[in-house]
């Protein structure tokens, strides 16, 4: 048996065995202990990838709309693009003649970008819009024409979840009435028909990022939570997925509605589906402003079938701020707007300072991406492609980006015109009628880029060639 060892030499042992306080014991599922170790091929996957410029496109100038968060402007200013900053949105008018020189555009969602608008923009590659939504965008129009469009589809899930949960505490409580009408001179402390929301039932239509998170805050407050979703999915806590939409509107006390803009959730919520509701219950609607009917809601609320409701989105809105929400912008807006108990905001639900952060990070690192390297990751309508980055000791190497229609025949010219280079890596995607080929070409010089990019160039179903190098 080895002789004990005094504890002054144990504790040194100790220190010299242990990990920095930056890799201590991870409890990622991906993590071991090999992510510390030195292995060759990491070597080259760690290193900062090599900065690439266009051929042939010049300066890349953003024209960028909306007031779209600092975080955002400072990835482009970093990456040294030429960006055009507006804090609204622009009439068509101005917009079609602002479009017309850039290669990237990013928007909220009050700017409509239409076939119209975009058949101007001759020299768009990608468009990224700063929300969650995308139906501002025609984007079927922009992948024919090789534009990638980029979201943020769950950076302001907690921002939304957060202010439905504050609309179910505000209504139950009648909070907007007495504040306005304090505002007003008036007091008038009252407790009938106010309520607690701790073993009330929630019923959220839509179970996914925003609705899977209320659940959970909605349990933490004492509420018996359902929902429903046309996918079967897994339930959070003790929430119980409903099989029915008028199972749930039966058995609920607050309706929240977190669904997208379809043809299918269209006036979802009418006439029947209020009908439906329990007496004196509640609807609220944080997603999209078609999914609600709002003269058959202004009719269930002046007939006392609804207690109250909760509305941020609108079948119409404003273009920007200030005194024009008002007359016919919708049908059933002034009567809306006359109610008691009806909370109406400005479409902020995702407008907190850090979902707005994440988004200017998400999607404008998204657009570097694709703007530097090529990567599509991401995408909402178009092929999904990335290779890794280029090392800065690869030199005379170019990377093809090639977008094109999806036909038969097309990679064969391709790899005909690239076949007497040296291929790297490719990698080529398509999704409908549209394709995407990426390859990194070595031992080429500026002769060679140039001849690549014309025969590419002439090649038929060629939507858009781009060569970085």
């Amino acid at each position: 048996m080895s002789q004990p060892v005094p504890i002054s030499q144990l504790s040194n042992s100790f220190k010299q065995a242990s990990l920095s306080p930056k890799k201590e014991v991870s409890a990622s599922p991906t993590s071991s202990y090999l992510d510390t170790a030195v292995r060759p091929r990491a070597l080259t996957l760690n290193r900062a990838t090599k900065a690439l410029k266009p051929f042939s496109t010049g300066d890349i100038k953003l024209l960028v709309l909306e007031n779209i968060n600092q975080t955002a402007l400072k990835t482009f200013t970093k990456k040294g693009y030429q960006v055009e900053f507006y804090k609204t949105s622009l009439p068509e008018d101005e917009l079609i003649e602002k479009i017309k020189d850039v290669q990237v555009i990013g928007i909220r969602s009050k700017t409509k970008l239409t076939a119209n608008v975009l058949k101007h923009a001759k020299n768009l590659i990608a468009i990224g819009c700063f929300c969650i939504g995308t139906n501002q965008v025609d984007l079927e129009y922009a992948a024919e024409h090789g534009i990638a469009v980029f979201n943020s589809p769950f950076c302001n899930s907690r921002s939304v979840a957060e202010m439905t949960l504050a609309e179910i505490i505000t209504l139950s409580r009648q909070m907007g009435d007495r504040s306005m009408e304090m505002h007003q001179g008036t007091w008038n402390k009252k407790s009938a028909k106010c309520w607690e929301v701790r073993g009330k039932t929630l019923g959220i239509v839509g179970y996914g990022h925003i609705g899977s998170q209320l659940s959970v805050l909605a349990e933490s407050l004492g509420m018996h939570v359902l929902y429903y979703d046309i996918l079967s999915l897994m339930a959070l806590g003790t929430s119980e997925q409903i099989p029915t939409l008028n199972e749930l509107l039966n058995s609920s006390d607050f309706v929240t509605l977190h669904v997208p803009e379809t043809p299918e959730t269209k006036k979802m919520i009418s006439t029947p589906q209020l009908a439906e509701m329990k007496d004196g219950a509640y609807l609220l609607n944080n997603c999209r402003g078609s999914v609600v009917d709002i003269p058959a809601l202004v009719e269930a609320l002046k007939l006392g079938k609804l207690a109250g409701a909760a509305l941020d989105v609108y079948p119409a809105e404003p273009r920007k701020n200030g005194p024009l929400f008002e007359g016919d912008l919708f049908v059933g807006l002034e009567e809306l707007k006359s109610l008691n108990n009806v909370i109406l905001t400005p479409h902020i639900g995702g407008s907190t300072e850090e979902a707005q952060s994440a988004i200017g990070v998400e999607v404008s690192n998204a657009l570097s991406n694709y703007i530097n390297e090529g990567t599509s990751t991401g995408a909402v309508n178009f092929p999904e492609v990335s290779l890794r980055g280029l090392d800065w000791d690869q030199k005379n190497v170019v990377r093809v980006l090639y977008i094109h229609q999806n036909v038969p025949g097309v990679l064969k010219t391709v790899n005909q015109i690239l076949s007497d280079h040296n291929i790297d890596k490719q990698f080529s995607d398509s999704r409908g009628g549209v394709a995407y080929l990426m390859a990194d070409i070595s031992s080429v010089n500026l002769d060679d880029i140039k001849s690549i990019y014309e025969k590419l160039e002439n090649t038929p179903y060629r939507i858009i060639t781009r060569l970085l190098y």
